[in-house]
């Protein structure tokens, strides 16, 4: 059996490849300065649009798996569990705004804001699961698992300040630009804030996929199965009269069933 098929670590995986060719696509189409106009533009929405929903169903079922290891008496770790989830989605949410509503050639305060919401709400996410797989190691986690986290939770980290310090910066006054000029990147221009900025924002991209990157192992312990159940409150509706002993009136249970 091959690694990718083993549990359910090809949804991590295939997170980690999409959302990898999905920003080196916008890289090449960004160095023939084609990635504002359409239909570049539409597709590099509609990639990181699928990014997004793979994402979002990665942590969910992240957080399930957790969720199912966890005792309930475990009361921090059920809190940590929760924001986890809570940090994922909003990053998703912000990454479909990136992806759906890019307008302008150039990129507004607004966008920044979004921008710096998706990426704020992933480091989060990923200083959140950081912090669970401390806590929930030896018993289900080895150590090497936890250090490779820290170090991807670090670089988010030092990203995402570099990040904002950087675009703040951009804001200062120049004389002869404009405020929204200045975030639409030219080849003749040298404007440190706005390089170190760029650059910070494709480490936090690149941090964030070397950390599903670290889910693969652990979504090979999951397994998902299908259990199909016919209900009815009518017990002599069936043809075969001999399969009612089978059936129970009234009987309800789950459709969808996971183990571990």
């Amino acid at each position: 059996m091959w690694w990718f098929q083993r549990g359910l670590c090809a949804l991590p995986g295939a997170l980690v490849i999409w959302s990898s060719d999905t920003f080196l696509i916008s890289y090449a189409t960004a160095v023939v300065d084609t990635g504002t106009e359409v239909p570049e533009r539409c597709v590099f929405g509609f990639m990181l649009s699928i990014s997004a929903f793979s994402g979002l169903g990665t942590m969910y079922v992240r957080y399930k798996q957790v969720q199912a290891l966890i005792s309930a008496s475990e009361s921090g770790l059920q809190l940590l569990n929760y924001t986890g989830l809570l940090m994922g989605i909003v990053s998703t949410v912000g990454m479909c705004f990136v992806a759906n509503f890019q307008v302008t050639p150039t990129v507004s305060f607004s966008d920044l804001s979004v921008t710096g919401l998706t990426f704020g709400a992933g480091t989060l996410y990923v200083l959140v699961q950081t912090g669970m797989s401390y806590r929930m190691q030896p018993r289900f986690r080895g150590r090497d698992i936890f250090w490779a986290r820290m170090a991807v939770g670090m670089w988010s980290l030092i990203s995402i300040i570099t990040f904002f310090i950087s675009s703040v910066l951009m804001y200062d006054d120049l004389p002869g630009m404009d405020v929204a000029n200045k975030f639409h990147w030219q080849p003749r221009e040298r404007s440190v804030a706005h390089q170190v900025s760029a650059a910070a924002e494709w480490s936090l991209a690149s941090s964030f996929i070397c950390f599903f990157f670290t889910y693969i192992h652990d979504f090979q312990k999951i397994t998902l199965r299908v259990q199909p159940v016919l209900q009815s409150n009518h017990l002599y509706d069936y043809p075969h009269y001999e399969e009612r002993e089978h059936v129970q009136h009234g009987e309800r249970s789950p459709l969808l069933a996971g183990a571990m």
